[in-house]
């Protein structure tokens, strides 16, 4: 990956420069019995990493993404109903993917592990590091960071129900405050998921009550994984909106892999840069225009394809208001998409605004800084 002894000076339009940063070895990822190989991946996302995100984020060179969160309820009830069925589609092309979980109560958190096993998910995925209010105000999430016996028994009962092919994995941020109590509770938590067998560790350097505000601390990180050594698999997240972000992540904590996170939303492009970087090759160009343009509507048709074409429009707007940002004048695009009611009206906006095949841009890191709010 990309190596930087020090944070690296940023060019105008807010991106590191890689000149100076000398590239090594990068050791392919497995999650237990799942072969991942290049080790950036696509993490899980509320209201985004759905079918269409996942699939262009593996045509993309992502090595390996996971389904926006589901509540074991939710699960539970799901029926085949048109409305609700996509939530548990696979993509013939998107192998491996895993399936994420959120839940309350030990018993029907293991029962909706199983409806993702049986829908074809490869990894299941236990959430304890969601830090929306309502997600702990009914005790999910980041909630069971706070109550650690729960917390491991929650995933011992996950383990045992899933059968022995299928890796369980859990996400995790690195506490409920900066607390000593909640560092305690954290790695008791992280010892419990490797004595129960779960075969990796999602970790963000954020704790739960700082939600997305303020730095992602790298260093604890570090600190993670020196404490595991190679009994668990620890992948980082947060603060990944480059494909140098991704590099030094792995060089600097030891790492055995990244989730990209917000930086991946309408930027699929960041995991072909990252193997580059890895590779040992200059960081690639941003996106053309038309390739922004070509990306874009594979995207809305994936969507006509997973929620009818009626629907795709509207569940669309907020993916190409991400895209808008790899755009020169991201600003005037970002309002004609923000307007979006048709595929007619979304060719209207292609026609006007990327029918000449310009340059793109790189997305600029304070724009990841002023939606850290959303």
């Amino acid at each position: 990956m990309v190596v930087a002894s020090e944070e690296p000076r940023s060019n105008h339009q807010g991106r590191s420069t890689s000149s100076q940063m000398q590239p090594s070895p990068t050791r392919s990822l497995e999650i237990g019995t799942v072969s991942i190989g290049f080790p950036v991946v696509q993490a899980a996302l509320s209201g985004y990493s759905d079918l269409p995100m996942r699939v262009i984020a593996r045509r993309h060179q992502a090595s390996y993404t996971v389904c926006e969160v589901m509540l074991d309820q939710f699960l539970l009830a799901l029926s085949k109903r048109q409305k609700t069925k996509h939530f548990l589609d696979i993509h013939p092309d998107e192998s491996p993917v895993g399936g994420q979980l959120m839940g309350a109560e030990p018993e029907q958190f293991s029962a909706g592990a199983m409806k993702l096993v049986e829908a074809g998910f490869n990894i299941i995925d236990v959430n304890f590091g969601c830090p929306v209010k309502k997600v702990l105000g009914r005790c999910r999430g980041g909630f069971h960071l706070s109550q650690p016996s729960v917390a491991i028994e929650i995933l011992r009962r996950t383990r045992d129900v899933v059968p022995d092919s299928i890796p369980v994995t859990v996400k995790m941020r690195r506490g409920m405050d900066d607390s000593s109590e909640s560092r305690d509770a954290f790695f008791e938590i992280l010892d419990g998921a490797r004595d129960a067998g779960l075969a990796a560790a999602t970790i963000h350097g954020r704790t739960v009550q700082q939600r997305y505000v303020g730095p992602s601390r790298w260093g604890f990180l570090a600190e993670v994984k020196q404490h595991v050594g190679d009994s668990i698999k620890i992948l980082g997240s947060g603060d990944l909106f480059s494909a140098e972000d991704c590099g030094r992540m792995i060089e600097q904590t030891g790492v055995d892999g990244v989730t990209v996170a917000r930086g991946a939303i309408g930027n699929p492009w960041i995991f072909a840069q990252a193997s580059a970087l890895a590779a040992g090759k200059p960081l690639p160009p941003p996106p053309t225009l038309g390739e922004q343009a070509e990306v874009m509507r594979e995207h809305f048709s994936l969507c006509e394809q997973t929620y009818t074409v009626d629907r795709a429009p509207l569940l669309m707007r907020k993916f190409f208001i991400k895209y808008s940002q790899s755009h020169p004048e991201h600003e005037v695009v970002r309002l004609d998409f923000a307007h979006l009611r048709t595929r007619a009206e979304f060719e209207t906006v292609i026609k006007r605004h990327y029918q000449a095949d310009r340059a793109g841009r790189y997305v600029p890191r304070h724009y990841y800084r002023s939606q850290a709010e959303e």
